[in-house]
């Protein structure tokens, strides 16, 4: 399928997007695609959305819509399937503007991966495989927001959604065909699902790399560091790391600097946050180390060590024997965060248990036989 060249249809008042939402709602899928901002905010700025119905695309002006409640309903019609590719920015960027996510969200990096291809795979990788179409890369850095968007602005995002909407067809009868559809759903669904769960900022603290290193004292400054960076970068809509980047609070909650020139001296410290929130930084530090040692966290759990790869290979096996018998892309099958929790259930002696993220059909298909092996019963390559 080539590209519809005539000039695509940009929707730019209230009442057309609901004339457009309405004839949509009647079609069994639609391609989605955004094109957005998100260089120093917290939140995505969207600067076109895209639709393609297999015919023909639209592009909707976020810019100039302020009603959004026909694409509200679009997008939670359980009759029409969304079809969106590796779509987890997209999702945030929906949930920021209209406070909805797309349902049933049909991914085709998801898809292509359950057919085997490579896990992963980019955009224009599976254009030029399913379609042969090789993409322009000339607009991927392009200012969404400027207006007028140019002619070839335009065009490359129409191209998107109108070849979105043919690997769609390509892919979803052999997805069907291979019995897959009600996990690939499953697992976008909760995907979506878990876009609107913000963080707790008083367990943000749990996120930042090199945390296990701390004693409880520090964590405790720690803990009311990422709660006030969490907080703020959402009120101000200001990325995290442009407020205080995650390589420092570490290094702040060991240190402990009691002045400027100290919190200056920090490793990976930027100036703009001394200048604009050094004294609050301080303050903060200051409050931590005057927690109560009843008030302390527990110490984080350190990462599995080199003697664990042994019980991860084995379990890694089971999920690998698995693909290959189902013909899917083998990352699918077991994600390292099942396999870490399910080894930190039992760790080192056992006995093993299935964890809570281990859940759906990998738990229906694979959790008896998962915890047989971590548990020494069974061998990890037999496979019924």
């Amino acid at each position: 399928m080539t590209a519809n060249r005539a000039r695509p249809l940009m929707i730019a008042e209230n009442s057309e997007l609901a004339r457009w939402c309405e004839r949509w709602q009647q079609l069994p899928f639609v391609a989605v695609d955004t094109e957005f901002v998100r260089t120093e905010t917290f939140y995505p700025i969207a600067g076109l959305i895209q639709i393609g119905d297999g015919e023909a695309a639209y592009l909707i002006d976020p810019l100039a819509i302020t009603d959004w409640s026909p694409l509200v309903a679009l997008l939670r019609n359980p009759r029409v399937v969304k079809v969106l590719h590796s779509c987890s920015e997209d999702l945030e960027v929906f949930h920021h503007l209209c406070g909805a996510v797309p349902q049933p969200l049909f991914d085709t990096q998801l898809a292509a991966a359950y057919l085997g291809m490579d896990f992963s795979m980019g955009y224009s990788r599976l254009v030029n495989a399913l379609l042969g179409i090789e993409l322009s890369k000339d607009e991927t850095r392009s200012d969404w927001l400027q207006r007028p968007l140019s002619e070839t602005q335009l065009q490359y995002a129409a191209d998107d959604a109108i070849h979105l909407a043919a690997i769609y067809q390509v892919l979803a009868p052999r997805i069907e065909e291979a019995g897959f559809t009600g996990w690939l759903l499953s697992d976008t669904a909760e995907q979506s699902a878990a876009v609107g769960l913000q963080q707790d900022p008083d367990l943000a603290y749990r996120s930042i790399k090199q945390a296990w290193r701390l004693r409880p004292d520090q964590l405790a400054i720690l803990q009311l560091l990422a709660a006030w960076r969490e907080r703020e970068s959402r009120s101000r809509d200001q990325a995290r790391n442009r407020l205080l980047r995650e390589t420092a609070m570490v290094p702040l909650a060991q240190r402990q600097p009691e002045s400027l020139q100290d919190l200056a001296r920090i490793d990976d410290m930027h100036p703009r946050s001394v200048r604009h929130d050094g004294q609050q930084i301080l303050d903060l530090i200051r409050q931590g180390k005057a927690v109560p040692q009843e008030q302390w966290p527990d110490r984080l759990p350190e990462p599995l060590p080199a003697d664990a790869n042994r019980v991860l290979k084995a379990l890694r096996k089971v999920g690998q024997a698995h693909a290959v018998r189902l013909g899917i892309a083998p990352e699918i099958m077991l994600r390292k965060k099942f396999l870490e929790a399910l080894v930190r259930t039992g760790y080192p002696g056992g006995p093993y248990e299935l964890p809570d993220e281990l859940s759906g059909w990998r738990r229906d298909l694979m959790g008896e036989q998962l915890l047989q092996v971590a548990n020494g019963t069974q061998e990890s390559n037999d496979v019924d």
